[in-house]
């Protein structure tokens, strides 16, 4: 759509309001990633839930590799990632029959409610209700708010507005690692303002939610013409948007002829893009550093760091993955996604071998590596695939793919 880059709009104090709130979708998925692995580290939390992991990790002889393991534990982390797995699919129909401002205001719904029953908890399964509904409120605004976000801004700001969607995340991760570093000596209910202050971002998006404009390509693919071009008008701020309205208008009725979605896709000319669209995204996860983001002060204690040390190592870990996501910003259309994505990646296998190395011959079953080792580790950690996330998503081929059809048919239409 080479004529898109004509189409008149001009920033105003509301669509600026609409990113921020929006955005604040990605800081509640941030803040859930950074939070669990804090909490999970803090005796008071320990000793109430989970007795017999304390008692091991009180035990110097204990095996390092061994004091966490308790399946309830890792089913208190790992079952958000699974309902929002599950809610995405639910939410992908959701953002299509619904519209995405009723989408969001259903995950921040979900997230305080969470939050209330983690903050509330006194048996496990209240602890593990609380995640599965943390899950589903991460599920429905990690499907919604990017969406939003690509829908509601100029063409010419669009790389860096979908950006924020990954800032805010970076930055909730941050501020859930300063929270428990905070809260670690609030004994002993800590952790309860640990996984209850998860509201606040949650109450941000659910009353944000309610002044956010519906996307002009969600109300015009169901039909609403009128009150999509009125919305068009009114996130533009100005009255000449019928070049744009047409094309989003024509965009909405391509994505009604296609019957076979997923089959279209797998046709020949789609493969190329779709092949290095999901290798990008597998193999960014399968680096490995989703473990070290969600259970940091659990490996810095393993490592021989104290409690609060450890928190505060994690702060650390957090600051410079929201330093990175600045980098990238900056960098990337200046130096290319190319050069940056390949010098990331070259960084990542210099720090993650040397850790690899670090731990396998110096951390034994039994003890701690020294003061000297774990600072290295420490700074060898931090998240440097932040850049190489924020790149790739901005990377030609895969950028191409996702923006083909942006108004409305969407890759959302197809899954």
């Amino acid at each position: 759509m080479a004529n898109e880059i004509m189409f008149k709009s001009k920033f105003t104090i509301y669509v600026g309001a609409c990113w921020i709130l929006a955005a604040f979708g990605g800081l509640m998925f941030g803040y859930d990633i950074g939070i669990s692995g804090g909490v999970t580290a803090m005796d008071d939390f320990l000793i109430k839930f989970f007795p017999k992991v304390h008692e091991r990790k009180l035990h110097a002889k204990e095996n390092n590799y061994c004091k966490y393991d308790d399946q309830l534990l890792q089913l208190f982390t790992s079952s958000l990632y699974l309902a929002a797995l599950v809610a995405s699919f639910f939410a992908s129909k959701a953002c299509t029959k619904l519209g995405r401002k009723l989408t969001i205001l259903m995950a921040s719904a979900f997230f305080l409610a969470g939050a209330g029953f983690s903050a509330g908890a006194e048996h496990k399964w209240m602890l593990i209700l609380g995640r599965i509904l943390f899950g589903i409120g991460v599920g429905f605004g990690n499907e919604a708010v990017p969406v939003f976000l690509s829908e509601i801004a100029p063409v010419q700001h669009r790389g860096a507005v979908n950006i924020l969607f990954q800032l805010f995340v970076t930055i909730g991760i941050f501020i859930a690692n300063l929270v428990n570093y905070n809260t670690s000596r609030m004994h002993p209910n800590g952790w309860r303002m640990s996984l209850g202050l998860a509201a606040v971002p949650g109450l941000v998006l659910f009353f944000g939610s309610m002044i956010l404009t519906e996307t002009p390509a969600s109300l015009i693919e169901r039909g609403k013409d009128a009150q999509g071009k009125a919305a068009l008008k009114k996130i533009r701020g100005v009255d000449d948007v019928d070049n744009e309205y047409e094309e989003i208008k024509r965009a909405c009725e391509i994505a009604k002829q296609v019957k076979q979605p997923f089959k279209k896709l797998m046709k020949r000319p789609s493969r190329p893009p779709l092949i290095i669209g999901i290798a990008l995204q597998v193999f960014q996860q399968l680096t490995g550093i989703n473990a070290i983001m969600f259970y940091a002060p659990v490996l810095f204690q393993t490592m021989g760091f104290k409690n609060n040390a450890s928190l505060l190592s994690a702060v650390i870990t957090g600051s410079v993955n929201v330093a990175s996501t600045f980098v990238s910003i900056i960098a990337v259309d200046k130096i290319g996604r190319r050069k940056l994505l390949l010098q990331a990646c070259v960084q990542m296998i210099i720090a993650q071998t040397a850790i690899g190395g670090i731990l396998v011959h110096y951390l034994k079953t039994t003890g701690s590596l020294n003061h000297a080792l774990a600072t290295v580790v420490v700074i060898l950690g931090v998240p440097i695939d932040s850049i190489v996330e924020r790149v790739w998503k901005q990377h030609p081929v895969w950028k191409g793919f996702m923006d083909d059809d942006d108004h409305g048919s969407k890759i959302q239409e197809i899954a």
